[in-house]
């Protein structure tokens, strides 16, 4: 399958950080605005944009602040978001104000308030690292029960090495506290319930620091 090439990604849409909405103290949105690491948060949300095909409905599940929804309302009808911690009115004022409707709750991947066969897309970035080995097999069996046939999911990673322990650790995060499966567990995972399309590495001097990848519910 071919490769992503730079080119081929997506100008990634965003506001100005004041105009979002933070989740928490803890928020990374502070990090995409950063030089450097910046774009290494950035190119990780087109290399999902990118997989993403567009249709009728969408759901992004961790939507956050809802960096992604300018891009995801050029590609997609409904744009519906589930979170934990989000603060859905608010997040979604902010997309009104600017001539976007969103649908948003919160909820988990566990156990998700939609009707079977829903979406066209459903989007995890970076989230099923959060979750537990035995948790995976939850979550994807509910992404599927939403997915129309023929439906995608796609998500973001990271990939578990001693370098992104370091790299987090520089950023105030210990990963140990907050990641529990690994991109090889997520792989596993997805694979045993979905039709691979695409999987791609973010890659740095340091190797490869995260994974996106692309599944089919055939």
């Amino acid at each position: 399958m071919q490769k992503q090439k730079t080119e081929d990604l997506p100008t990634l849409k965003f506001l100005s950080r004041c105009e979002y909405a933070a989740v928490d103290p803890n928020d990374p949105l502070r990090f995409y605005y950063w030089p450097v690491i910046g774009q290494l948060y950035q190119r990780r949300v087109k290399m999902c944009l990118t997989e993403c095909a567009g249709g009728k409905r969408v759901l992004e599940v961790g939507f956050g602040s809802g960096l992604t929804f300018l891009n995801l309302h050029d590609l997609y009808d409904e744009i519906y978001g589930l979170d934990l911690n989000a603060p859905v009115d608010e997040v979604a004022e902010i997309f009104k104000r600017r001539g976007i409707e969103t649908k948003l709750s919160n909820g988990s991947v566990l156990q998700m308030p939609y009707e079977d066969g829903f979406f066209d897309t459903v989007l995890l970035i970076s989230i099923l690292e959060h979750l537990k080995p035995e948790q995976l097999k939850q979550a994807f069996s509910e992404i599927r029960r939403v997915l129309r046939k023929n439906g995608q999911v796609v998500y973001g990673v990271p990939v578990e090495s001693p370098f992104m322990v370091f790299a987090f650790r520089m950023l105030g995060y210990d990963i140990r506290l907050h990641h529990f499966s690994t991109e090889k567990e997520v792989h596993f995972s997805a694979a045993s319930f979905f039709d691979e399309v695409r999987v791609e590495s973010l890659k740095t001097i340091m190797g490869p620091v995260y994974e996106v990848g692309h599944f089919v519910n055939r």
